[in-house]
């Protein structure tokens, strides 16, 4: 049986590791973008590692690099983010260049340079990594990273317009708080107490796998309670 093969970026730790550890264990082959760390994978033959970094702009490489190892491209999972937890007011300029970079320009330049592949085989898979700060602003502290977010979620639908008709699927996964290096740097001492890299996983693999008549356009992923969004 021929594996599918799926890209994700940030894969070395937090939510991309988990993702990564669970297409694995799901059968499916991997070709991972990460700037550092690739000794981890380096004795697993269902691993491809490539050189990247978001705010390179390396995408169109990276798919060569993908397509060349494995001869085909079944998803993408840019989860590549960064966070600056500051106001609309505050946030500097290069900070806002950034993360608009890395968030929302990132995974629309995978996705460009994927779609061809994407379409070969009428199944093609996109999972955006969004954020309930892509749905709604919380705080004035998470307004900055609440503009990329935003964008990137109407990204997710853009995508998905754009792909339907060449089999194309794409998922917004949209959680709050997660148990990573970012969500104990912004102030949460319980990890225990919000989202774990392994539950997003789960649902990336839920989407990914659901047949093109069951498309889903976002997730939105709670472990509070709050207003619904």
């Amino acid at each position: 049986m021929v594996k599918r093969v799926a890209l994700i970026s940030g894969a070395n730790r937090g939510i991309g590791l988990a993702i990564a550890q669970r297409l694995l264990s799901d059968g499916w082959q991997l070709s991972l973008g990460i700037r550092s760390g690739s000794e981890q994978w380096q004795n697993n033959p269902d691993v491809h590692t490539f050189k990247y970094d978001a705010l390179e702009g390396n995408e169109t490489q990276w798919v060569e690099a993908a397509l060349a190892h494995y001869g085909r491209i079944d998803a993408i999972i840019p989860n590549a983010g960064i966070m600056v937890p500051k106001s609309v007011i505050e946030v500097e300029d290069d900070e806002l260049d950034a993360m608009w970079k890395v968030n929302v320009r990132g995974p629309q330049q995978l996705a460009k340079a994927a779609f061809s592949a994407l379409s070969e085989s009428g199944q093609g898979r996109i999972i955006i990594m969004a954020s309930l700060s892509g749905k709604r602003v919380a705080s004035a502290g998470s307004s900055a990273y609440s503009v990329s977010k935003f964008a990137v979620l109407a990204l997710a639908h853009g995508l998905r317009q754009a792909g339907f008709d060449h089999g194309i699927r794409t998922t917004a996964i949209c959680p709050g708080p997660v148990a990573t290096d970012m969500g104990q740097s912004i102030g949460h001492k319980d990890l225990s107490a919000i989202i774990q890299p392994e539950e997003i996983a789960e649902l990336v693999s839920t989407a990914i796998h659901l047949p093109n008549t069951a498309s889903v356009a976002e997730i939105p992923v709670h472990c509070r309670a709050e207003a619904t969004v």
